[in-house]
């Protein structure tokens, strides 16, 4: 089996790689999070973009334990703020990580704009960096942003996240319906042929 280090403490985010690794039938990989593995000198997110961010990450953790590594940069961009919190969505209220906050700030800053003016997109940049080479993949979910938070799924934004042709939001939505249409998701599958390549190399 080979080991695929994927570079994130967050459950959720490897479990979510797992679904999609079973859903496209490949299982010769090991998934590893940072936890499993000794602790290195991560690379702080100050990219541009979020491709900058998850190849960064990537790297590191490749050249720190030689093991083919995966990692994503995502976040929420909003068309009336100009594409923002963008690459600051996890620390857009100051703290980073601090889901609820960050979710009560958007909508803060968002009261006063119209239904028809809130649109949105999640966004994923996913990147793999191994002994062959690097790959980075993007994701795209379409939506807007809804006036309160609805469900108890998911994390980040998801509460308040109403994908394009759902009157849910991404927090309401099981775990399979979120990973055949999110962001992370279509990113993720993207990478399939190239995780597949390395679960069975020829």
């Amino acid at each position: 089996m080979t080991r695929l280090l994927v570079a994130s403490r967050n459950p959720k985010k490897l479990a979510e790689l797992r679904r999609v690794l079973d859903g496209a039938g490949l299982s010769g990989l090991t998934l590893l999070s940072l936890n499993d593995v000794e602790p290195f000198d991560e690379a702080p997110e100050t990219g541009a973009t979020f491709e900058d961010n998850a190849l960064a990450k990537a790297r590191d953790a490749f050249a720190a334990t030689g093991f083919a590594s995966v990692a994503d940069d995502s976040g929420l961009e909003v068309a009336a703020m100009r594409g923002m919190p963008g690459v600051l969505s996890a620390r857009w209220s100051g703290k980073h990580g601090d889901d609820a906050a960050n979710t009560a700030l958007l909508l803060a800053q968002l009261r006063d704009v119209p239904d028809e003016r809130r649109s949105a997109a999640f966004v994923s940049a996913c990147a793999l960096v191994s002994s062959s080479g690097e790959v980075v993949v993007r994701g795209e979910w379409p939506g807007s942003i809804a006036r309160e938070p609805r469900g108890d799924g998911g994390f980040g934004y998801d509460p308040v996240f109403l994908p394009d042709g759902s009157d849910r939001t991404a927090a309401q939505l099981s775990p399979a319906e979120k990973d055949a249409v999110s962001h992370r998701g279509r990113a993720l599958a993207l990478l399939v042929p190239a995780l597949r390549a390395l679960a069975e190399p020829t």
